[in-house]
């Protein structure tokens, strides 16, 4: 099954967050089935907005850099993938990039691996890993 990385679980990972080893566990399985795990360019630029404003400009492209090497697919946002995040958005109580990642994981039939607790409300919609 196809996995969905949100910029909660990306951001747990590089922090050592509680559940990183999910995650971590999650990118050594994409390498040794040469595969990738998906993230939409909205959850990624959540991602470099999240370093950039706590960090500063060359942590942010640090973590681009490393995020790059990673096995992460960073899928486009194309209308299907807008319109099913603005659905998301318009039923639930979720950030519009977490509707992304939620989108994302609908039409690819992957789950979701977040740290983000409020995404548990998709459950019945989506497969969905908390780290």
């Amino acid at each position: 099954m196809n996995r969905v990385l949100d910029a909660h679980a990306i951001l747990a990972y590089f922090e050592k967050q509680p559940g990183h080893e999910i995650v971590q566990a999650a990118l050594t399985r994409a390498v040794e089935k040469d595969s990738c795990l998906l993230m939409t360019t909205v959850n990624f630029g959540e991602v470099y907005h999240v370093v950039l404003r706590e960090l500063g400009q060359q942590k942010a492209d640090e973590i681009e850099r490393i995020i790059r090497t990673l096995p992460i697919e960073i899928v486009d946002v194309d209308i299907d993938l807008a319109k099913e995040a603005a659905r998301f958005k318009a039923e639930y109580k979720l950030s519009y990039a977490d509707c992304f990642a939620a989108a994302l994981a609908k039409l690819r039939k992957a789950e979701l691996v977040t740290s983000d607790k409020t995404l548990q409300e998709l459950k019945d919609i989506i497969k969905i890993t908390c780290v």
